[in-house]
């Protein structure tokens, strides 16, 4: 197990990702690097380390969007990592990841979220135990079945050379996990998400985030290219702006990266860089039958096995 060579990878997919973000956009990201020691900021329990978050705000196609790579060290994994796994409570840690979250100005691009990550839970006396997670999902505001077939082949075409069984189950969890359950509605269209991955062992699982990590510009980048230039007005701006709630309503209820983020000592301007900067809720709002608003619900937000 090379832990060293999982960070390298992680920092560069984060270089490959933003160049390829700042040409779309013709727009720069700013880079903000961070170093937290063990026990700044909180009690002793939380993480030490650092990270170099990428974000970008008012950009020509980029609304508002981050990517942020972490690693960080703490003496007691947090309940949100150990929740599936109790036994492992109470282990010291080591954690880093790539996660980013961008939020287009254009209400027909998409929103989209991707996160690969990497654990290390030690005690003394014990063998390391060692998981991957991470995934990719795809938030649209208005539909469109080129673009829902493109993403999830792209994601299919991710895991299939790891075994056929890989993409229908990381689409069921993807499905299962990215869903508002106050609500009773999905957050977007899914994608693929895994985590506690740790077999067959770590080379394989190891090669199967690569292929995550890789796929998602090919994933996402044509989309935009398609969809960054359709014209809008004040309803599609509307509209998306009251989807973008349910964003952060999942957010910051559910998503076990911001919690973890935030129990591990993270920085919080970085974890937080998720949640877009225009925003509106309403009470017991309903789409007008026909809209384009309403065939989102209709024929979106349903799982669906759109890569056929």
């Amino acid at each position: 197990m090379n832990i060293d060579l999982v960070k390298n990878y992680l920092a560069g997919l984060q270089d490959c990702i933003v160049t390829e973000l700042e040409r779309l956009d013709g727009k720069s990201f700013r880079r903000d690097s961070w170093q937290r020691s063990l026990g700044e900021g909180g009690p002793k329990s939380l993480g030490a380390g650092g990270g170099d978050t990428r974000i970008i705000e008012e950009g020509a196609l980029i609304e508002r969007g981050g990517v942020a790579f972490s690693h960080v060290r703490g003496t007691r994994l947090p309940p949100s990592a150990s929740e599936t796994r109790p036994e492992l409570a109470g282990r010291e840690f080591e954690a880093m990841g790539v996660s980013l979250v961008l939020h287009p100005r254009n209400p027909y691009v998409p929103t989209v979220h991707m996160n690969v990550r990497f654990f290390v839970a030690t005690r003394e006396g014990e063998a390391p135990v060692f998981w991957f997670g991470g995934g990719m999902d795809l938030t649209p505001y208005y539909g469109f079945e080129e673009d829902c077939v493109h993403f999830h082949r792209t994601c299919k075409s991710a895991l299939d050379p790891f075994g056929r069984d890989f993409h229908p189950r990381f689409k069921r969890w993807c499905d299962d996990y990215f869903f508002l359950r106050h609500r009773g509605e999905p957050r977007g269209i899914g994608g693929i998400f895994f985590d506690d991955l740790h077999e067959p062992g770590f080379e394989q699982c190891f090669a199967l985030v690569q292929s995550v990590g890789d796929h998602f510009l090919p994933a996402y980048a044509p989309i935009v290219e398609r969809r960054r230039n359709n014209a809008f007005g004040d309803r599609e701006r509307d509209f998306q702006a009251y989807r973008r709630g349910r964003y952060v309503e999942f957010n910051l209820v559910y998503d076990r990266g911001t919690l973890f983020g935030l129990q591990s000592g993270g920085r919080t301007e970085s974890i937080l860089m998720s949640l877009p900067p225009v925003v509106k809720w309403r009470y017991d709002w309903k789409p007008e039958a026909g809209s384009a608003e309403a065939a989102l619900y209709e024929m979106y937000l349903r799982p669906r096995d759109w890569a056929g």
